[in-house]
């Protein structure tokens, strides 16, 4: 959990502002000299129903995370909501990989856009600046000018419940996708070694894994003579982690509630130590990629372009082993150990919160909600996934909302030439995922994968935990407990698998972690479980 800027770090985030919020736009200054607003417009100055929103122009400050392939005033999903809502967007734009310090000091000065877009708001920054008044509650404008986000709230009210801070109020808006199951990528086959080694059946416990890994150490799949396969590929383990502890009854990496709703620690508990014990035994024989805990990314895809890895995590396979999409490397199969009657897998909750939010700053948030309330629609959920039609795709039959694809304009990648059409690409925006979206769009690959997912993951998933809210106070101490127990804890975690602690430490491994606040931790979010689930 992100912790809370101190006094001391607000002060002097305030002073630097001048200096660090030049950096805050696109290279091309895109936001820098915004006009200013114009007077606040009224709620009875909003059209509640169709377009245009407002009938005199409306101009308002935006701000996101910059991907760094087009500038958002360039966007031409932008400047289509500009046509049809008669709202003009400003943008204050920071690269993505400081967003999080430049929205930080943007809080801290009350130099505030007056929406945050795709911003990551943490539950840490709802409940704390929206106390203070910086961010707005938004139930009272969802009632009054979001249909179609009210629609879905009372439709499934746990997601209500999981946007609604302890205080009552609503203060950010989700990217919603009820058919989401991956939490993170799945973990793959190297399908040319599962043919040369005559695999006609996936491993399905522990063993058969273990006995699957060491025959490509031993038997040269890749037939190059060279005893070079690595059998498990990882980046120091974040990557295979939440899927390899599913194994042993865990389906959350820190944090799980169980079907009873009882809150677990999972750094303290057997199966914990039973997925540890199997990483030690894979690294002991040279099973575990030996650079596990110093390569980066890059060098692990490296390697999988040079047929060298068998196993091994990633969105889809082809992003590690190279190639075009295809169906040849299968996703892997949950296994289970001797601990467990069948594995987990930490299923995606569904919803990803903090994804849009209205500022103090704002001159009309009803305007700003009849703004977003279209993105929770078909026709806007297909302009910010898709682009407007005839771009990159056109209707094959509107009626039944079938589309097809159009050529990619000047040709290249599809998905590149798209990144510079919305800024629905590599970030998390706020909206519904809507599975009408795509008919027609998907191709072999994709209903594959579908198949892949309904069949080896969702009969094993299981959601850890609920999107909850901790009150301001279990925030600030569980920040600063858990700031200590993650980083021990992962310090541990490399120590246990490669032997340089030896896993009869376990009981002083977890005193450790009891003296450090382990059970405490527990007990807050047993707590917030407990408020959510009576809601």
């Amino acid at each position: 959990m992100q912790q809370l800027i101190n006094m001391r770090a607000a002060a002097l985030a305030a002073t630097m502002l001048m200096t660090v919020l030049a950096g805050c736009s696109s290279p091309d200054k895109q936001g820098a000299d915004n006009p200013e607003h114009k007077d606040p417009v009224s709620g009875s100055h909003v059209n509640k129903e169709g377009f245009p929103i407002v009938n005199e122009p409306l101009s308002l400050t935006m701000m996101g995370p910059d991907v760094g392939i087009q500038n958002w005033q360039d966007m031409v999903v932008f400047q289509e909501m500009e046509k049809l809502t008669g709202i003009k967007l400003q943008f204050r734009n920071a690269p993505l990989d400081s967003f999080d310090t430049k929205k930080n000091l943007v809080f801290a000065s009350g130099d505030l856009p007056d929406i945050f877009y795709a911003a990551q708001i943490t539950s840490a920054e709802e409940v704390n600046y929206g106390g203070q008044g910086l961010l707005v509650p938004l139930e009272e404008l969802i009632d009054q000018y979001a249909p179609n986000i009210k629609k879905v709230l009372d439709k499934h009210p746990d997601i209500r419940k999981s946007i609604t801070t302890p205080d009552g109020h609503i203060y950010s808006l989700p990217r919603i996708d009820l058919s989401a199951v991956w939490y993170r990528g799945p973990m793959w086959y190297n399908g040319k070694f599962l043919k040369a080694l005559n695999m006609d059946k996936l491993p399905e416990t522990t063993e058969e894994l273990y006995t699957y890994l060491k025959r490509v150490k031993e038997e040269d799949p890749n037939g190059n003579g060279k005893q070079d396969e690595i059998p498990l590929v990882s980046v120091k383990l974040d990557d295979i982690r939440m899927f390899m502890l599913g194994f042993w009854g865990i389906y959350g990496e820190v944090i799980y509630a169980d079907k009873d709703g009882k809150v677990h620690y999972t750094p303290m508990e057997e199966g914990y130590k039973g997925y540890l014990t199997f990483l030690n035994r894979l690294w002991n024989e040279g099973l575990l990629d030996k650079e596990t805990f110093s390569q980066t990314d890059d060098q692990k895809k490296a390697k999988g372009k040079n047929n060298q890895v068998a196993l091994f995590s990633d969105y889809h396979p082809y992003f590690t082993l190279g190639g075009e999409p295809g169906t040849d490397d299968p996703m892997m199969l949950p296994v289970k150990s001797d601990m467990v009657d069948a594995p987990v897998y930490g299923k995606h909750p569904g919803l990803s919160t903090g994804a849009f939010a209205i500022t103090s700053s704002n001159p009309s948030p009803e305007a700003t909600m009849r703004w977003i309330d279209y993105l929770y629609t078909y026709e806007g959920a297909t302009l910010f996934g898709q682009g407007p039609e005839g771009i990159l795709w056109k209707y094959k039959d509107k009626e039944k909302q079938i589309k097809e694809w159009l050529p990619v304009p000047g040709g290249g990648d599809r998905e590149d030439y798209r990144a510079t059409l919305t800024p629905d690409y590599g970030i998390v925006t706020p909206g519904v995922a809507d599975a009408k979206v795509s008919q027609g769009l998907r191709g072999e690959f994709d209903d594959w994968l579908d198949k892949e997912t309904l069949e080896k993951l969702v009969p094993y998933a299981k959601v850890p935990y609920p999107k909850v809210y901790q009150t301001q106070e279990e925030q600030q101490e569980t920040s600063r407990l858990r700031s200590d127990l993650d980083t021990y804890v992962k310090q541990m975690e490399a120590k246990f698998v490669t032997g340089q602690e030896p896993l009869s430490n376990w009981d002083k491994y977890s005193d450790q972690l009891k003296k450090m606040g382990a059970d405490r931790v527990v007990e807050i979010y047993q707590a917030a479980y407990d408020r959510w689930d009576s809601k």
